[in-house]
Parts: structure tokens; sequence; C-alpha cells
């Protein structure tokens, strides 16, 4: 079978960009905190499966929960960036970005005491308009990224580029190995199939059927999913009609779900499976 990258974005559930409406950055110390349990039940899952992933973690998280991170780490998990304060990218000021992906970096290398080299956007966030963040990539010592989403979308993604992992051209010359958001070919359309939200919305029978295309054509898929994702007791904020239904809907169904993906395919780290795909020499600038 054809190993694929399983990655989990370590935030909490007040922390995503759908939820934004309802809860500012400056009240998340006040917001009830669930990210810790809710890690630590996919955790004992892989355990149970013998299943290893990337976890990128978010550095507010780990200022937080430095314990949290340890336990991803000495479990045998890949520890990657997921950033600082979960924004989104093409928002903030160079300046900001510079700083928070550096803290970050700095901060998840001291607690795990291990080197990351991995980087994902909040909310896949590095698009057209924000390119430049690929050279800070580069300048701080990235090696690989998993942020660029081959789609059409309101917040996020980079229609065009390419839709298996490949060397990527930054803007000022650095080169990363890029590992794009999985897309399933429909006709002339990419269905995104990546997982989040799209898993839980989704039947699964479409999931796996994707996510196995791309294995049957000779390629690895990357799936990404949240903490929060498996916690359908998490409280209820007031956030409009589209927001509730990407963020609340089948969080009752995800983890059953996610035990059976993990069943159906072959895991392992973002790291490795980039270590078995033959990526192209040549780098593509996007």
């Amino acid at each position: 079978m054809i190993k694929n990258a399983l990655t989990i974005d370590v935030e909490d559930y007040f922390q995503v960009a759908a939820l934004a409406e309802a809860v500012k950055p400056e009240d998340w110390n006040a917001m009830e905190y669930r990210v810790e349990h809710n890690t630590d039940r996919i955790l004992e899952l892989l355990d149970q499966k013998g299943i290893k992933g990337t976890f990128f973690t978010l550095g507010w998280v780990a200022n937080k929960s430095p314990e949290l991170v340890r336990r991803i780490h000495e479990a045998g998990h890949e520890i990657a960036s997921h950033g600082y304060s979960h924004q989104l990218v093409y928002n903030q000021k160079p300046e900001v970005f510079v700083e928070e992906t550096r803290k970050s970096k700095k901060l998840l290398e001291d607690i795990a005491g291990t080197a990351v080299t991995g980087y994902r956007a909040a909310s896949y966030s590095i698009t057209a308009q924000s390119r430049w963040a690929l050279d800070v990539l580069c300048e701080e010592g990235f090696t690989w990224d998993s942020s660029i989403f081959p789609v059409h979308h309101d917040r996020y993604g980079m229609p065009g580029t390419p839709h298996e992992p490949y060397l990527l051209k930054a803007p000022n010359g650095g080169v990363l190995r890029e590992f794009p958001l999985s897309t399933c070919p429909i006709g002339n359309y990419r269905l995104p199939i990546a997982g989040g939200g799209y898993f839980r919305l989704y039947p699964y029978w479409l999931s796996r059927w994707g996510l196995g295309r791309i294995n049957r054509a000779g390629q690895p898929f990357i799936f990404y999913l949240h903490p929060w994702e498996v916690d359908p007791e998490q409280p209820r904020l007031k956030v409009s009609a589209i927001s509730r239904f990407r963020h609340y809907n089948n969080l009752n169904r995800c983890l059953s779900r996610l035990e059976h993906l993990l069943d159906d395919f072959s895991f392992g780290t973002v790291d490795e499976v980039l270590s078995l795909v033959d990526i192209p020499s040549e780098p593509v600038a996007v």
C-alpha cells in the first residue's frame, strides 16, 4: 500500500477562522480550553493503530500546554509549526509574520528538543497575495511546507499550482518541498478531498473513493484533521449559518470515520512520505 501523510492541526475550537466573528484572540484565555483532551484522544487512537503522524502545533497552544507537545513528540510523532496566533497570513504585516513564525518555531524546538522543519499556515492562507511568506519560511530554516491548497475557495487556495508533492521556488529564489493539500480529479474539476470540513461534510464513501483514487494513480495523499473535530460536546458559539454549517456539521461522526480511514489506508509522517516520493528536481515557481 502507498503510505500517505496523516496530519493533525493542533488548535482549539475557538481559534478557527470560521468562528472569528464570535471570539477575538484577546478573549481566548477566557474560553473553555479543550484542545489537550481532544488531542490526547487522537494520540490514544493512533497508538492503538500503531500509526505515526505529523502534528502542526499552534505556538499559542504550545505555550499554554508544553507537556502536550512533549507527549506528542515522545509518542514518536513529528512536530511541525502551525504558526503562533492562527491569523490569516494575507491579513498580517510581513514583520508580524516573521516575528510569529520565528517565535513559534523556537518554542516548539525548545519544548520538544528536536528540529522543526515543516510548516502549515493557518487556514492554508499562503495564497497569491501572500507569496512573500514562502521567502520567510526559507529564511527561517524550514525545509518543507503544506500550506497551499490548489483550489478555489473564499478563504484560501492557489488554483493552477501542482496537485502532487513538488519542489517549490519561493519569490526570492529559496526552495521548499511542498506537499499540497489533496484534491481528486473529476473530469476538469479538482474535488477538495484532504480532510477537515470536507471529511465531515462528505459521506465517508466519497472520501474513501477520492483518496483511494489518488493512491490508485500511484501518488500519496495528505490528510488533515483538527482535535476539535472529534469533540461534539464543544460549546456552540453564535455565528452565521454558513459558519455553523462549516464548523459543527457531523462532529459526532468524525472520530468513527477517522477510525475507518486509519484502517483503510496506510499512513506516516509528512517527512517520511516526502522521503518516499520521487519529486521532480526542477523547482516550480508559484
